[in-house]
């Protein structure tokens, strides 16, 4: 049964579209999460039940004014009324009920939180907006909200929401409609002494089991807008998608990856149990060795299931075995695995499965740290990519594959792919590179083989390039 959008739940999704969204830098988010008490977790909720509805809303706007039609297409209406579901549960969760003691607790954490840093401007974003000018994709001021709401007041940099945001008369200000908002802050011991009331923990458990609902729901977005896509080529009788679809969907794919990081991290922060090396799901001490071994093995794996061999192509990794940094292992674990499968694949084909491994060239592996950058390069000699199809790699749904199709019943998430097929792989892990300011670089010499330069800011400090 489908879920219905009333035109009240329609005019409150415009209302909250019209405000700026929010970014956050990973840095802010592991100096946050340290050691959380239920009134930084608390106080996290309250930031995300206004920011998540934001972000949502946002994305169901666009997804009502596709251009080609491609809003009538069935799989598109499906996601919208996913996000449309999602936004009603975040809007209409009761609130923290303000008793005395709850008021108590948190005036006296109102002056516990000490700030945190600032974050930058995700790099990324410059060569995106000027790739979308170029091709008339912005509106006239830069933004992709173009002949749309014109948002009320101007981005600030901030986090999470200090504990005054709940007046004295006990009602929830929100911040994204005031021009006073508070300082990012973080725990201090003194938050961590005070005694929390039962009622904060009840609401902090109601807001995460809410939001590991909306996060099963959302699972197979990624392949229900590409089940849409194919259905609008189908339509159409097109063979490719243009700039305007390419750049939404690299819009769309961005935001979701926030919007699961915020909720996945939330999720941790309040169901896992602490550790030393942990924050939420940020790893403070990702190991790159051990990363990118666990990809190769993987994507070795796949490879030799996919074309029935016994043994695959030999993959070398060069990287030093005690390289750390902080950074989320299951972003930088899916790119590596899709472009681990991409060398293998046109290894395999260049060679031949019937090949012996031992005479196929190795894929090499290097990583090395430098002052900005993580840099990982994987190069194989596959044959290499024509030049005239260096622009279509980072097309959605372009694939070298042959009878590739989503079929009707997959449901598969981000990270349960195939060998190969529906085009997603590297634009996906363009934009898991970008969304913490890294990127992702090809080079291919035909006839030959191969380079991919995955770059990772190791500072930590650029914030999420919100859409």
């Amino acid at each position: 049964m489908s879920f219905r959008i009333t035109p009240a739940l329609w005019d409150k999704i415009c209302h909250f579209a019209s405000f700026p969204q929010t970014g956050v830098s990973l840095q802010q988010m592991v100096l946050f999460g340290q050691n959380p008490s239920q009134g930084t977790l608390f106080k996290a909720s309250q930031f995300l039940a206004e920011e998540l509805p934001v972000r949502l809303a946002h994305r169901m706007k666009e997804l009502d004014e596709l251009p080609h039609n491609l809003s009538h297409m069935p799989s598109i209406n499906k996601v919208k009324e996913w996000y449309a579901q999602s936004f009603e549960e975040l809007i209409t969760l009761p609130p923290l009920p303000l008793t005395d003691d709850v008021r108590a607790a948190l005036a006296a954490s109102g002056g516990s939180m000490s700030a945190l840093p600032d974050s930058v401007p995700n790099p990324s974003l410059e060569d995106v907006h000027h790739y979308q000018n170029l091709n008339g994709v912005l509106g006239p001021n830069g933004s992709a909200n173009a002949n749309r709401l014109k948002l009320r007041i101007p981005i600030e940099k901030r986090y999470y929401a200090g504990a005054d945001v709940v007046d004295a008369s006990g009602t929830s200000t929100s911040t994204s409609q005031s021009s006073d908002k508070a300082a990012p802050t973080t725990t201090t011991e003194k938050d961590k002494e005070i005694s929390w009331p039962p009622a904060v923990h009840d609401y902090n458990t109601r807001f995460t089991n809410t939001l590991e609902k909306i996060k099963r729901r959302h699972d197979p977005t990624v392949t229900t807008v590409a089940q849409g896509v194919l259905e609008w080529k189908r339509s159409q009788k097109a063979r490719r998608i243009g700039l305007d679809m390419q750049a939404w969907l690299d819009r769309f794919y961005m935001s979701r990856i926030g919007i699961r990081f915020l909720i996945g991290q939330h999720i941790a922060l309040n169901t896992l149990q602490p550790h030393s090396d942990y924050v939420g799901i940020i790893c403070t001490r990702s190991n790159v060795h051990d990363i990118v071994h666990e990809a190769i093995e993987n994507a070795r794996f796949v490879c030799e299931e996919h074309y029935a061999m016994f043994k695959g192509p030999p993959v070398e990794l060069i990287c030093p075995a005690n390289l750390h940094f902080a950074y989320v292992p299951g972003h930088l674990s899916h790119i590596c695995f899709e472009l681990l499968k991409n060398s293998l694949r046109a290894v395999v084909e260049r060679y031949g499965r019937a090949a012996d491994p031992s005479h196929m060239p190795p894929i090499r592996v290097v990583v090395v740290e430098g002052t900005e950058d993580i840099t990982i390069k994987i190069s194989d000699e596959g044959g290499g990519i024509p030049r005239s199809a260096i622009p279509l790699i980072w097309t959605y749904m372009y694939t070298t594959m042959e009878g590739q199709a989503i079929e009707e019943d997959f449901q598969a998430s981000d990270f349960r792919a195939p060998m190969a097929g529906f085009g997603y792989g590297l634009p996906l892990s363009r934009l898991y590179a970008r969304y913490f300011g890294g990127d992702l670089k090809l080079i291919s010499m035909e006839g030959y083989g191969t380079d991919v330069y995955i770059h990772l800011n190791r500072l930590s400090s650029s914030r999420e390039p919100l859409p």
